[in-house]
């Protein structure tokens, strides 16, 4: 453990005696309100004594708490009515103090309000659709909570209401017309050649059908929908897990990544790291507000048992002996948290409902499933050069076995099957990878350079920042490099092109920049008494908070937080407008510099700069990617406007839209695919398993049409040439000098 951190579990040891002492006097620790309490405070002193940069928990500091607690219970203000937004004003200056002790109300009063604004947002719907609605009408609804005010009175929110379910009911209502149009002409199969032919029933003979009963049919599909969407709501909205929002509120306001866990939320925190959980072997789904189960994966615990099946109803879910916990209306991920678990051969129990109606409580043991979806794979391109590819989605590591799956272990023997083929040049694509493991990347960043720096990282009021460093002489690879970036890179993704580009290793490809997360953030318990065997009986469980300790520099100096890696290629992304990066959150930390570390830029055989604007002539005067910028744009602006509740207006501005996005996807596919092959040493280890052959399938079918693979092939086999005309001039040299 570092001792830097120590003094951050500390100051939680010093907090929950703090608080031990002061709730002795107002009673037993069973008392819900008492266990808030004390999370709240060893929140609020983790916050102020370990956060990387604290802001001041003050009045300016409650008042944005609260704001962004409403805005989370309410995001698109459909809820509250703006008095009791007015009524909440009075915490605008008291939740900063009931963090530093004074008697928790605010979440209460807000909570109460919540639910009671919720029970009667729920009555609502039964009446609004239980009558046709005149789609010949020209109004409109603005969907946008932003734009939004709230309603001031009752009848006003079931006006809001009232203009939901109807686009809602208009949308389900024009895809029905549309349907009936495309099957009106169509004759089905009879039922021999159906059943011949598929091995399934006949299809049901189309019924021509109404306008009002379809209209009619729409509101009845909605209806369920959402009476099985208020039916989750309530479930879901226990007092703990309003509570667990709350204190999210306070945590994301001092940053986006510093989050609270409750005891049953951080059960499984690890499982993206290592690649793999603890579970079953079963996936659910839902359906009519039922959770069933999906499929099962052949020779895990579920499937072994012989006595789950798939369609069958997950009543209750118990942790061994415990009282098993009811999951009726429960949303399908909850319901999994409770299946999860951290080690393997713990019990869970399932009550379920047969198909036949019969009720059976199911004994499982849990097993290790393996998420090989999310470890390293490589492929070939052949064309004007051989190339290869390799896809990482995360930087992953199992922290709890030596010899668990490792990324840089991983990646080393992908380099090595495509050297194995003498590929001239290797392509990393780290789009949608969102981190992972530090010192993972230090040791992938290792396997492209000889030695150095990778990253800074700097803790609160440290002077001097810790340097990651490569310190392994040998370099696995030693050729042409690309990485592929989006704005789903983040963090350690960051950290590793920016080490690319920083040393000139390579050329970072992709959109406008990155995520922007260029912090660190550990787990902690809220608790840490309970590691000592003598009070961890007796000890209570408050959770854990993921809080943010330190912060990444580049090489260069530069953080990466908020402006993440500019790319020194841009290609236009059609998630450019989503907004969904780090420097679109209100809260989170700016971007500053510090010196540069010592490092050697990389010499290579091609001249950076002339491959890189030679790329950047080829993108501004591709028509393709001027069309889909253009493209992309207007469908960004068309999306910020109110939508129209009548159908003829309705169905217009679909089309419309439609259009665009289908011209926006012709430009996404190349007019010729990319040859895309296994490498022969993949090939003989796919064997006979239908699924991951599949799988395999799905995964090459994607890289031949990807429009960004192909353009950085393209930026590779300009390096590739540029590197063999200095090669080829080389030797010419050294044979005339001979």
């Amino acid at each position: 453990m570092s001792k830097k951190f120590l003094p951050v579990l500390l100051v939680l040891t010093v907090a929950s005696l703090f608080v031990a002492f002061q709730t002795q006097g107002r009673g037993g620790g069973d008392n819900p309100k008492t266990k808030n309490e004390k999370i709240l405070r060893n929140v609020g002193m983790l916050l102020e004594q370990g956060h990387y940069s604290p802001k001041n928990i003050n009045d300016s500091f409650s008042k944005q708490v609260l704001n962004r607690f409403v805005k989370d219970l309410d995001e698109d203000k459909s809820i509250f009515l703006q008095s009791d937004i007015d009524s909440f004003s009075k915490f605008d200056n008291r939740i900063d103090d009931e963090i530093h002790g004074a008697k928790l109300e605010s979440f209460y009063a807000i909570n109460d309000s919540y639910t009671r604004r919720l029970n009667q947002a729920s009555q609502y719907f039964t009446d609004i659709l239980s009558k046709p609605f005149d789609f010949t009408k020209d109004e409109n609804v603005l969907l946008d909570g932003d734009k939004l005010s709230y309603p001031k009175t009752e009848a006003d929110k079931k006006e809001v209401w009232r203009k939901r379910l109807k686009y809602m009911v208009l949308s389900k209502y024009s895809d029905m017309l549309d349907d009936r149009e495309a099957n009106k002409n169509k004759k089905p199969l009879s039922a021999t050649d159906s059943a011949g032919a598929l091995g399934k029933a006949a299809p049901k003979k189309f019924v021509y059908k109404a306008d009002s009963t379809l209209e009619r049919e729409a509101r009845d599909m909605i209806r369920k929908q959402i009476d099985r969407y208020f039916t989750t709501l309530k479930t879901h909205n226990t007092n703990d897990e309003l509570f667990s929002s709350f204190v999210n509120a306070i945590t994301g306001e001092m940053d986006p990544h510093s989050n609270y866990f409750a005891p049953v939320d951080s059960r499984g925190f690890n499982e993206m790291m290592s690649g793999k959980f603890y579970g079953i072997g079963a996936q659910l789904k839902e359906e009519e507000s039922k959770i069933k189960i999906a499929s099962l994966i052949t020779g895990m615990p579920a499937w072994k048992s012989g006595e789950i099946g798939v369609n069958d109803e997950v009543i209750k879910i118990g942790q061994g002996n415990a009282e098993p916990v009811d999951v009726t209306g429960y949303a399908v991920t909850d319901a999994v948290k409770l299946i999860r678990g951290s080690e393997a051969g713990t019990e869970v129990r399932l009550t379920v409902r047969k198909p036949d109606g019969s009720i059976k409580v199911v004994s499982l043991k849990r097993g290790e499933i393996k998420l090989e979806d999310t470890f390293a794979k490589s492929a070939i391109i052949k064309g004007e050069h051989k190339i290869g590819y390799i896809y990482l989605p995360e930087f992953y590591m199992d922290f709890e076995k030596p010899n668990g799956a490792k990324c840089s272990e991983d990646v080393a023997k992908e380099i090595v099957k495509l050297k194995a083929e003498n590929v001239e040049g290797i392509v990393m694509d780290l789009r949608g990878n969102g981190g992972g493991s530090l010192p993972e990347v230090v040791k992938m960043a290792g396997l492209f350079i000889e030695d150095g720096p990778i990253c800074q990282v700097r803790g609160r009021d440290e002077k001097q920042p810790y340097l990651w460093k490569d310190r392994d002489k040998s370099i696995l690879y030693s050729g042409p490099l690309t990485v592929m970036v989006d704005e789903g890179s983040a963090s350690a993704s960051e950290i590793f092109a920016a080490a690319i580009q920083d040393y000139k290793r390579g050329i970072i490809i992709g959109s406008t920049s990155t995520y922007g997360k260029g912090t660190v953030q550990r787990t902690i318990p809220l608790n840490p008494e309970a590691e000592n065997p003598a009070f961890a009986k007796n000890t209570e469980d408050l959770g854990t908070v993921k809080l943010t300790l330190q912060k990444f520099y580049r090489i260069n100096g530069g953080a990466t937080q908020l402006k993440g890696v500019t790319p020194d290629v841009v290609i236009p992304d059609r998630y450019e407008f989503f907004k969904s990066r780090e420097k679109d959150n209100d809260a989170a930390l700016n971007w500053d510099e510090i010196n540069k570390a010592d490092y050697h830029p990389w010499v290579s055989t091609y001249s950076s700069d002339a491959v890189i604007n030679a790329a950047k002539d080829q993108v501004n005067t591709s028509s393709t990617f001027q069309s889909m910028k253009q493209q992309i744009e207007w469908i960004d602006k068309k999306n910020d406007k109110e939508v129209s509740l009548n159908l003829a207006k309705y169905k217009a501005d679909l089309q419309q839209m439609k259009t665009a996005y289908k011209q926006l996807d012709s430009l996404y596919k190349l007019p010729k695919e990319l040859t895309v092959l296994n490498n022969p040493a993949d090939t003989t280890g796919l064997g006979t398993d239908k699924e991951r052959m599949d799988r395999n399938k799905q995964f090459l079918n994607r890289l031949k049409g990807d429009i960004y693979v192909d353009e950085t092939v393209k930026v590779m086999n300009n390096m590739i040439n540029q590197t063999n005309i200095a090669v080829n001039a080389a030797s010419a040299e050294s044979k005339k000098q001979n």
